[in-house]
């Protein structure tokens, strides 16, 4: 595996341009570690503030566009590059750490590898190849691996055209725009294998041999590697086949499973690389225990001999509640693509595809969750709440068995603390609970101190976070004004005309039915009222994209937009377009309140309230997911599970009448009753409780650390290597 960096094209940042005394600058923008720590970020602002935030705080970008000129003042600079010098020295002892987490705790580690596999990744706006929890999820593990030292490697698709941009017409429909980003201007470079040639691999679909690269992004200490079928040797067809995320029919999602997961197992052998334990996040990727069973055959083992190795080493993690949010592909698609590779495993066609049968519905279909629950011996859900579900939905895999011995436990997801914290709030941390806080941020004694940080300097924080996230929304709009993307209508609409002295709640996710992002407007005469009370005025701040082919929640959109453009209401309400991890840090550090409606129990985990919590906003969301274990009466609100309505019109009617009422009687009166220093000395109290209660608890230095003292470290003892 190549340590060489990145080589673009003669540009103002060629290592041979940069100044000597400025000479790693480059280095340190092609390593993720950078978006997670506050100096390399100041750094990067200073070099020029103007363009850093023009490039949406893509340190490549910026340097890229940088002018020499620059450059050399900065190397000329005395301040600048002591400012530099240091950020290199914590850069370079974060990198040679001997002392972390992994190596303390886990020694045996070392040396090993776990494989993490995922559709999607959310690390930075630089590198758009996430749609939204499951890849910000992906991201947070993959950081909070490198701050621990576990030695994880990503695999995943690089898509050149990403996730969709989300484009709003005068009308309120959303329209999907599928741009190119430029590698040139990304933290990426190809991959090398241990002979020092570029990384390519091979899979056979259908009829085709379809090749692919490799590229590789650093994230701190460990390595992402990301598969691109953009190739001239590939057909047109099979070029496209890793452009877009979530993108295309079904023949295309089952051959980009394919590819992932075979293609992603061929990428690690030919990076030289043996993991000790394969970690399939969600089912995308569950091709790769086939692939792995085809090697050990192929070795000499017998069939359930290898199956049992592939087992033993297997983590396979499900995020998705919802039966019909599993994939599962027609029966003769799959034997067109696998014709002729069953024999390589020692199966007939038939014991084949009865792999990802599912035992009630056999011939539904081929199920990737069944057969990642069939070849991996380690499974979890990703809150208490979804592992109590997911072993009721998958009960038929285990006939006999009662709920509580199927062995899916859970892995409640978390939030990676550094990337997620406002920069005003880490400096509010540090001075209150220690410099070295974020280090600890899973220590529920470090949290304790919250409760120490005066009531006026926690609230003046949070009105500055306020008018920050104020500003980034007006900025938006005059921005789409000046540049003719927008009419008078949709400037309202995105939010302009905000009050940045009101009560403001966020809702901001994926646009799915289930998450019921009008339920608020059940009652439009009740919402006026709270809306527009010139004493006690409440807004509501929306974003969120939904998936092109969706058409409900395509719909969903319509609706909210039309009521942002309502003259009763606009003004009150605004929907901010094309939601990404830039914008998602804004929203989780400026609202008051983090709105969740989900039908439960369909929300299996959801990680925005655990930002916001963070960030000093408290949660008002349904008693499901991760909120289910989190709420304890004092850190936010909830609205009440009512089991016995099975109607899902009753249920909808249920939880509005108690969202109002929780509006009306709880958060309102209290985020509005001040002190004669104009201080809510109730509504501070609370915040406190939210951050003291939900950082330590759901942050991903716990989850990261459960993964590896119960799913890893079992897995940590390899299956005999056939390599």
């Amino acid at each position: 595996m190549s340590d060489q960096l990145p080589h673009h094209p003669a540009s103002h940042y060629e290592s041979g341009h940069l100044p000597r005394a400025l000479g790693r600058l480059r280095e340190l923008a092609n390593n993720l570690w950078w978006s997670w720590k506050p100096e390399a970020r100041r750094l990067f602002e200073t070099i020029d503030p103007t363009l850093w935030r023009l490039t949406h705080h893509n340190p490549v970008k910026l340097l890229h566009e940088l002018k020499p000129e620059r450059l050399a003042t900065l190397a000329e600079d005395p301040v600048f590059v002591r400012q530099y010098s240091a950020v290199l020295k914590a850069f370079d002892q974060y990198l040679t750490s001997q002392g972390t987490w992994v190596a303390t705790q886990h020694p045996t580690l070392a040396g090993s590898v776990i494989a993490y596999f995922s559709a999607e990744f959310g690390l930075h706006n630089s590198l758009p190849i996430y749609s939204g929890g499951l890849g910000v999820l992906a991201g947070d593990h993959c950081k909070e691996a490198s701050d621990l030292g576990l030695p994880l490697t990503g695999l995943g698709f690089m898509y050149p055209q990403g996730y969709f941009h989300q484009r709003i017409t005068p009308d309120g429909w959303q329209e999907a725009e599928y741009l190119p980003f430029n590698p040139q201007e990304s933290p990426i470079c190809q991959a090398h294998t241990p002979q020092g040639e570029p990384c390519r691999v091979q899979v056979t679909l259908g009829t085709s041999i379809v090749s692919a690269i490799v590229w590789h992004v650093r994230v701190g200490r460990i390595s992402l590697y990301l598969i691109d079928t953009d190739v001239p040797e590939n057909e047109p067809r099979d070029r496209e086949l890793s452009a877009r995320l979530y993108g295309g029919d079904q023949d295309m999602r089952l051959r980009q499973e394919i590819l992932l997961g075979i293609g992603g197992v061929r990428v690690f052998r030919a990076l030289g690389l043996s993991p000790s334990a394969w970690h399939v996040n969600e089912g995308h990727s569950a091709f790769l225990t086939l692939e792995r069973l085809r090697e050990y055959v192929q070795a000499g083992r017998s069939h359930a001999e290898a199956t049992e190795f592939v087992r033993q080493s297997t983590v396979f993690t499900t995020h998705t509640p919802v039966p019909a949010g599993h994939d599962v592909f027609p029966f003769y698609m799959v034997e067109h693509y696998f014709n002729g590779y069953w024999d390589q495993l020692g199966l007939t066609r038939d014991a084949f595809l009865q792999l990802g049968a599912h035992p009630d519905k056999p011939h539904e279909g081929f199920n990737m969750t069944v057969l990642a629950i069939r070849m991996a011996q380690h499974l979890n859900g990703v809150s208490r709440e979804h592992g109590r579900v997911s072993r009721a939905m998958w009960r038929p895999i285990w006939p006999g068995l009662p709920d509580e011995r199927i062995p899916i436990r859970s892995v409640t997801n978390g939030i990676h603390v550094p990337t997620w914290v406002a920069p005003e709030l880490n400096h509010l941390y540090s001075k209150h609970l220690g410099p070295d806080w974020a280090e600890r941020c899973d220590d529920p004694a470090v949290w304790h101190r919250v409760t120490d940080i005066p009531d006026g300097e926690l609230w003046a924080v949070r009105q500055m976070l306020k008018r920050k996230l104020m500003s980034f929304i007006r900025e938006r709009a005059r921005s789409g004004w000046v540049h003719g993307r927008m009419t008078a209508q949709q400037v309202l609409a995105s939010g302009t005309l905000l009050d940045p002295e009101a009560l403001t709640i966020g809702f901001a996710r994926r646009f799915a039915t289930y998450k019921r992002a009008t339920l608020v407007f059940s009652a439009l005469e009740r919402l006026k009222h709270l809306l527009q009370d010139r004493w006690r005025p409440v807004q509501i701040v929306f974003a969120g994209k939904a998936h092109p082919a969706d058409e409900p929640g395509r719909q969903f959109i319509h609706e909210v937009y039309g009521f942002c453009r309502d003259h009763g209401l606009g003004g009150h309400i605004a929907f901010l377009e094309d939601y990404n991890m830039h914008m998602a840090k804004f929203l989780v550090q400026g609202v008051d309140v983090w709105l969740n409606t989900p039908r439960p129990p369909m929300e299996a985990s959801g990680t925005s309230g655990q930002k916001a919590a963070l960030n000093g906003v408290p949660n008002l969301s349904v008693l499901d997911g991760w909120w289910h274990e989190a709420y304890d009466g004092a850190n936010g609100w909830a609205i009440p599970l009512a089991p016995e309505l099975t109607d899902s019109h009753a249920l909808d009617a249920h939880d509005a009448e108690h969202l109002y009422r929780i509006l009306e009687a709880d958060v309102i009166p209290l985020y509005y009753q001040r002190d004669r220093d104009d201080i809510p000395r109730g509504w501070v109290e609370l915040v406190k409780d939210a951050i003291r209660t939900v950082a330590p608890r759901f942050s991903a230095r716990r989850m990261v650390k459960e993964y590896t003292d119960l799913l890893y470290s079992p897995a940590s003892s390899p299956p005999p290597s056939i390599w």
